[in-house]
C-alpha cells in the first residue's frame, strides 16, 4: 500500500507558510513504512530540530482504479479516518532553498500516523462539513473543516489516479488547515473528528 498526500490543500495553512495557492493539486508520496504502528510512540528523530505536526482527514481507497472521473470518485472510497503527517520543517525548508525533493522531510520512517479506526462516509451528513482538530498537552492546536479544502476528495481522487494506480487499502492524506507547529519530546497529541477521539500518539 501507499500514502498519497495533498500538500497546500487549506486556503489558510499556504498562507501561514508563505506559499502560493496551487491551481491543481500537490501531490507527493510516503512509503508504508512511514506509517506509525498502532499504540507505539513516535521518537523524535535525530536528523531534525523542527517537527512539526499537520493534522489531516484521511481516505481509505476500496476500489482498484486508474484514471477515475470525478463523478466516479465517490464509489472508491468508503471509510474516512484522521491522521497526523509529520513533517521535518527545517529539512524542507533546505531542500526547497535548493530546489530538491522533499521526501527525507515528509515520507521517513514513523512520519505518518493514523487512526484508531476508520468511519464508514455513510455516518457523515456532509463530507463537504466534517469538524475535525488536534490537541497538544490538552490545549487545541489546529482545527479544520472540510469546507475549507480548495481539492474536494473527488477531485483528489481523479487528479491522483491520473499519475498512481490506487489501489484496495492505500490512503489519501487530503492536506491540513493553518496552525501546524512544532512538536517536543514528552508532548502528547489527541485527534478528533466530530467530537469522537481517533487518535493519540506520544513524542518521545
Amino acid at each position: 500500500m501507499k500514502i498519497v498526500c495533498i500538500g497546500r490543500n487549506y486556503f489558510e495553512h499556504a498562507k501561514e507558510l508563505n506559499n502560493p495557492i496551487p491551481s491543481e493539486p500537490i501531490l507527493f508520496v510516503k512509503p508504508e513504512t512511514a506509517i506509525l504502528p498502532k499504540r507505539n510512540p513516535l521518537y523524535y528523530p535525530d536528523f531534525t530540530a523542527d517537527l512539526q505536526h499537520e493534522v489531516e482527514i484521511v481516505i481509505k481507497i476500496c476500489k482498484l482504479g486508474k484514471n477515475i472521473q470525478k463523478k466516479f470518485a465517490n464509489k472508491y472510497y468508503n471509510e474516512i479516518g484522521l491522521g497526523i503527517d509529520f513533517t521535518a520543517r527545517d529539512l524542507q525548508t533546505v531542500c526547497k532553498e535548493k530546489g530538491h525533493p522533499w521526501e527525507i522531510a515528509k515520507a521517513f520512517d514513523n512520519s505518518a500516523v493514523i487512526g484508531k479506526k476508520f468511519i464508514p462516509k455513510e455516518n457523515f451528513k456532509d463530507l463537504l462539513n466534517i469538524q475535525f482538530h488536534l490537541k497538544k498537552n490538552g490545549d487545541v492546536i489546529q482545527t479544520g473543516n472540510t469546507k475549507d479544502m480548495l481539492f474536494h476528495f473527488d477531485q483528489l481522487i481523479e487528479y491522483a489516479s491520473k499519475f498512481f494506480t490506487l489501489k484496495i487499502g492505500d490512503l489519501i492524506f487530503t492536506g491540513t488547515p493553518s496552525g501546524v507547529g512544532p512538536v517536543a519530546i514528552n508532548d502528547k497529541l489527541e485527534g478528533f473528528i466530530e467530537g469522537e477521539k481517533l487518535l493519540e500518539v506520544n513524542i518521545k
